[in-house]
């Protein structure tokens, strides 16, 4: 039976070990769980050969990488090379190499027998376990300060090269407003119901939730409210004088019942938070406007900054977006219809969250569905532009938003849209248009390799008459050769 190596990967750097008794322990997985759960007779079964340790963390990171991503760097290629037994081939060697990984395993497999399975699983579980025994050089503390340095370095660069990593702020930004939105509608119902009992009649004439709790705080108890002098103010804050002069009328034959001080003092309050919650949904709508013009500026200009949100936020991801087909992106939000209408093998949905960007709500009801194809069509063209374009631009964006018009047009007046070809062509020059510069510089740096490869096919001139005159020559000689050969 061949031998068996065990390879190990630490945080501190590359082990072999190799495997003894392979006949006896390595035929049935209850022996080997037993010899692992006991550090002396493990160490009797499995014997330190080397160690490889890494001489800095940066080495480390690049090694644990490497592994990570299935790749044999030179280091542990060189590693192996010295510690295990030659062998002419691969086929030849009497040795067999454990490796956890089975793509690690694969690209060792040119030049070493790599082998994966469970028992070898099981038997490097055990040297994990049991490492600081069988490598006497290391301590538990040595080891365990190894690990968390690796592990912060590792994730701190699994995080900086996360490709997703500007869709996150999206994420939450449109998480929050949705939270956001559903606070203020609830705190803006009961600070209603709670003031109504005072004045009944602000709730119908004024209907906006802020405007609503800005009134409010500018009346505050009814018989206190000054009519004369308050009236300006009233009118800035309701937004117009007309509504403040309806509001000044029906203060003055209310119906409502007096409050005290003490539950005015907790009505305003409540008031106060609801503007506070929708100044801070403002902001975080410039927020995510602005955020989006950086990640998805196309996907905003087709169908809006919310829709384009959800629609990311839905998917994982911009680049989740950009791989769905246009049939996905139709009904992405409507999933639980979906299956239901396929369980009772009814109508499925014609849309989803993409209902919501004003497109298919304008068209026919007999027209809703070829609407939302084709607003489909054109989200998961402009996620795709978005996620895997260099060149960040909204050009594609506005002319597909005029080419949805045109469709809806043409769906309800006959008007023929233009060819997709022609309005991409648009598109793409009026984007060339934009970055002159960078074609110039291309151009000049085409233009000086072109002229360092023609200057020195003008010089040679002499030596390629001189080769042209060689071989006629030749030929010359070989006439006079064949003739001379005739008349012998």
């Amino acid at each position: 039976m061949a031998d068996l190596y065990l390879l190990y990967e630490s945080a501190s750097g590359y082990a072999l070990m190799q495997k003894l008794d392979f006949e006896e322990i390595g035929a049935e997985e209850d022996q080997v769980q037993e010899a692992i759960a006991d550090a002396k007779r493990f160490s009797k079964v499995c014997k330190f050969r080397a160690f490889l340790p890494f001489a800095t963390a940066e080495d480390a990171l690049e090694e644990v990488n490497a592994v990570c991503e299935g790749r044999a760097t030179e280091k542990l290629m060189s590693f192996l090379e010295m510690n295990l037994p030659k062998a002419k081939s691969v086929a030849k060697a009497k040795y067999q190499l454990g490796v956890a990984d089975p793509e690690l395993g694969r690209s060792l497999a040119e030049q070493f027998p790599a082998a994966t399975n469970d028992i070898i699983r099981e038997m490097l579980r055990g040297v994990r376990a049991h490492f600081s025994v069988l490598v006497k050089d290391l301590t538990l503390v040595d080891l365990d300060k190894a690990r968390l340095g690796l592990a912060h370095s590792y994730s701190r660069t699994k995080m900086q090269l996360d490709p997703n990593r500007q869709d996150k702020p999206i994420i939450n930004a449109i998480a929050l407003l949705d939270g956001l939105d559903k606070n203020i509608n609830t705190f803006a119902m009961r600070v209603k119901e709670w003031y109504a009992w005072h004045f009944p009649e602000l709730t119908k004439i004024v209907t906006d939730n802020e405007v609503y709790c800005r009134t409010l705080c500018h009346i505050g108890i009814r018989d206190s409210f000054d009519v004369d002098g308050g009236l300006e103010g009233l009118a800035e804050v309701c937004g117009s004088e007309e509504i403040a002069e309806a509001v000044v009328k029906a203060l003055n034959m209310s119906m409502g019942q007096d409050i005290a001080e003490i539950d005015w003092s907790n009505i305003e309050r409540w008031a106060k938070q609801v503007l506070a919650l929708s100044e801070m949904r403002t902001a975080l709508s410039e927020y995510l406007t602005k955020k989006l013009d950086v990640v998805a500026p196309n996907l905003k200009t087709l169908i809006g900054e919310r829709v384009a949100a959800r629609l990311i936020s839905h998917a994982g991801s911009l680049t989740n977006l950009a791989k769905f087909p246009s049939s996905t992106v139709q009904i992405l939000g409507a999933e639980k219809a979906l299956f239901r209408a396929l369980k009772t093998k009814g109508n499925t949905p014609k849309y989803g969250l993409i209902f919501h960007c004003g497109f298919i709500g304008r068209a026919q009801q007999k027209n809703k569905g070829r609407i939302s194809r084709y607003v489909a069509n054109k989200c998961s063209l402009a996620s795709r532009i978005d996620c895997f374009s260099d060149a960040g631009s909204n050009i594609f964006g506005d002319k597909m938003k005029d080419q949805v018009e045109e469709r809806l047009r043409y769906l309800t007046e006959g008007v023929k849209p233009r060819k997709n070809l022609d309005v991409m062509q648009e598109a793409i020059a009026e984007l060339a248009g934009q970055n002159p510069k960078k074609e110039k510089k291309s151009k000049k740096a085409k233009a000086e390799p072109e002229e360092e490869d023609a200057a020195p096919a003008k010089r040679p001139r002499e030596n390629d008459a001189e080769e042209e005159e060689a071989p006629k020559k030749k030929k010359k000689k070989e006439k006079k050769e064949k003739a001379e050969a005739v008349e012998a």
